[in-house]
């Protein structure tokens, strides 16, 4: 009876299933596959990132003609505010473009901290320039905007207030990993500051609903029709278009650069900075 089991026993055959990794790929007009994980690398990213440039840079500066003079020639004058109320074609679209440039700022620097992504830090490094000057910009065109329309430049309300700390925490974010010699260090201890400093997103974007405050609320709201004309708000819509296309050209070329920086004794690099 022993023998037999002994018998049964060995003429089992463990069954090895293959082995098969998920891979996200798409296929082309000519029907190649391409595989989008080899573009997780920097180095492979590089030469990708040079050919997306000019199709988001040129079609941005188009728009930014369109929506200016959409803006300031063909919008009609407001009845309350007159000619001053065009400042909004610019403050209104860097506003939004300041508050969620450092969500995904701090997206990619938490993913890369999670995940020890290079790209992802690089990524985030990247967007803290731009997203820092867009909040600037909104800083200021909002000054131009309260002067004539509340009698003075700079008042401490809750939105004006919480998007300087925004600019703060760009500020800080830059200046952090300026300090810091390691890359890797710089990226986590970044990392941290951008994922707590996210929380002051919603505050900006709730503020005129929590406080009572001088600054409007949102003329632009996705379940409410729009309380603009139809020229102001398809002046206010291309420019925000246009900010997108321009943010993710600029981002995409201060990332070859930072690429180059972190990534010179690559030998993909070498070849292809060539």
């Amino acid at each position: 009876m022993q023998g037999f089991r002994f018998r049964c026993l060995e003429s089992k055959t463990k069954i090895q299933r293959p082995k098969t990794k998920a891979r996200l790929y798409v296929i082309d007009m000519a029907g190649k596959k391409i595989n989008w994980y080899k573009y997780a690398s920097p180095a492979a990213f590089y030469p990708l990132a040079g050919k997306m440039i000019p199709w988001f840079a040129i079609p941005a500066a188009l728009l930014f003609v369109v929506g200016l003079y959409i803006g300031f020639f063909v919008a009609p004058t407001d009845f309350q505010q007159g000619e001053a109320y065009r400042i909004i074609f610019i403050h209104v679209p860097a506003a939004w473009m300041g508050m969620f440039l450092y969500i995904l700022l701090a997206f990619y620097a938490g993913i890369g901290w999670a995940f020890n992504a290079r790209l992802s830090s690089m990524m985030a490094s990247s967007l803290s320039i731009t997203g820092a000057m867009f909040t600037f910009l909104s800083l200021v065109t909002g000054s131009l905007w309260g002067k004539p329309t509340w009698g003075t430049w700079w008042v401490w309300d809750a939105r004006m207030t919480s998007t300087l700390i925004l600019l703060f925490l760009y500020v800080g974010f830059i200046s952090l990993q300026a300090a810091i010699d390691d890359p890797r260090r710089a990226d986590r201890a970044g990392a941290v500051l951008a994922l707590v400093g996210v929380i002051n997103v919603p505050i900006i974007y709730f503020s005129v609903e929590w406080w009572n405050t001088l600054h409007q609320g949102a003329t632009i709201r996705i379940l409410n029709k729009p309380t603009m004309a139809r020229p102001m708000l398809a002046a206010m819509l291309i420019m925000l278009a246009a900010c997108w296309l321009y943010s993710i050209a600029v981002v995409l070329v201060r990332l070859r650069c930072i690429i180059l920086e972190r990534e010179q004794n690559t030998a993909g690099i070498a070849e292809a900075a060539v």
